[in-house]
Parts: structure tokens; sequence; C-alpha cells
């Protein structure tokens, strides 16, 4: 029964990708810590099992973005290697600060970031575009930043990536494109980091791999990588306030439940 939920939950993940252009990890990280509180899991590992194993479903989803955003010549490959560079040892720092944080307090953290989400959505704030590209050094430190702050909250970046893209002037198409590219090597670092760091932990459930859960990485990851198609295809028909309002309330429920 439990896999029938990941496989439900990868689906909306992947239509909620699709729809609004943020990742799947702002929605499967709460909705695993409530599965993963009603499945009995230790309450000292469940919220970095949750947040590990988001990470993990990341990499399938972006590789799908990544290649049909590569296909229509969008990714600004020069860009995201410079980034890289800085993502690689952020994520890894990040997975370090958020194994050091106990789960409670992980969660309010994660609430928190998910109530700046909402509200954002919810009032359509985009930084405008006021300065250029930045050089190589900038770019290695934001993508620092970036994956440090991904690895805390689970997430793909692209809520962090996408407005410091745009705000440097690159067009929107190409941020969201080099956004989705960034996303795999955070997801990639920070899951193979949350491995490592929960490869010793004694209250683990079985089927882990450190801090990443297999049976949910496996449903998340079936379903997500198709519905993201739908989720754009989607994106197209319906009226895009109407549908960041609609998550924005989500989200808001989502940070407030968390918080209290």
């Amino acid at each position: 029964m439990e896999f029938v939920l990941y496989l439900l939950l990868g689906a909306c993940a992947g239509v909620l990708a699709g729809l609004f252009g943020v990742g799947g990890g702002i929605i499967i990280v709460p909705v695993l810590v409530f599965s993963f509180t009603l499945q009995g899991f230790d309450p000292s590992v469940l919220t970095h099992l949750a947040v590990g194993t988001s990470l993990a479903t990341i990499i399938f989803t972006s590789i799908n973005a990544v290649l049909e955003h590569h296909r229509r010549g969008a990714v600004q490959w020069p860009i995201f290697a410079w980034m890289t560079v800085g993502i690689l040892l952020g994520a890894g720092v990040g997975a370090k600060t958020a194994s050091l944080i106990q789960g409670p307090l992980l969660q309010k953290i994660i609430g928190v970031f998910a109530l700046i989400i909402a509200a954002q959505m919810a009032l359509d704030l985009k930084p405008k575009a006021s300065r250029g590209i930045p050089g190589k050094p900038a770019l290695t430190a934001a993508g620092g930043v970036i994956g440090w702050a991904s690895a805390i909250f689970g997430i793909g970046g692209g809520s962090l990536t996408v407005p410091f893209l745009t705000w440097r002037s690159l067009p929107m198409q190409q941020a969201v494109a080099t956004s989705s590219a960034c996303g795999l090597p955070i997801a990639l670092a920070s899951a193979l980091s949350f491995m490592w760091l929960g490869w010793h932990q004694q209250h683990l459930p079985a089927h882990s791999l450190g801090y990443v859960y297999l049976p949910a990485l496996l449903g998340i990851a079936v379903t997500s990588m198709f519905f993201a198609r739908f989720g754009a295809r989607l994106a197209h028909k319906l009226s895009p306030r109407l549908l960041k309002r609609l998550f924005a309330a989500l989200l808001f429920c989502v940070g407030l439940s968390f918080l209290i």
C-alpha cells in the first residue's frame, strides 16, 4: 500500500514540476515526512530520510528535463559549468549542515522555506533584470550558496537558481533551462552525501541506503519522470495565475503544518 502512495506522490510531483517550473522536492519532502511518521519511522531520522530521498528522486526527474531543454538549445552550458563547481562543494556542506540539525528543527526550517515560496508564487514576485552575467568566481560562489541551501531543503534549487539568473539578465527561458541542468549536480552530490552521512545510523528502516529510502525513491522516480511532461503540456492550457495561487495555498498549508 505504501508503494502505491509513492507512485501517486511521484505523479503529483511530476505534474507540479511541469506546471510551475519548480522541483517536486518542495512537495515530496513534506509528504514523505507525513508518510514516514504514519509508518512509525524513528523521529530522529525520518526528516533527514525524507530530505535525502527527495534529493535522490530529483536525479531522475532532472535528466528528462535537461535533455528536453538541451534539445531546444536553451541551456547555457558555460554558466552551468562554473556554477556546478560551487554546487558540488555547497551541496556536500549543506548535507552535513542538515545532518547536524535535529529533526523537529529541520522541519520548522523547511516550513519557513515553504511559506516564503508560497508568498513568492502568490504575489508573483520576480527580480528585475538589473545586472549582467557575473564572472566565473561569482557564478561559482552563487552555485555554492544554492547547493548548500538546496541540500538542506531537499530541493533541486530551481526556486533559487531561476531568480538569481533572471536578476543577472538571463532570459527566462534560458534561466529555467540552465536551472534545470544545475538541478542534476545538486541532487547527485546531495543525495550521495546523505547516503554517506546516514550510512551508520542505527534507527533507519529496512531498505535504506543511508538517508535514502529505496521503496520511496523507486515509486516516485517511476511516475514523476512521465508526469513531468504531462504537467508541462497542461501548463499551456490552464491559467498560470490561478494555478500559481492554488499551489501557493497548498504550500502555505504545508508550511503552517510544519511550524505548528
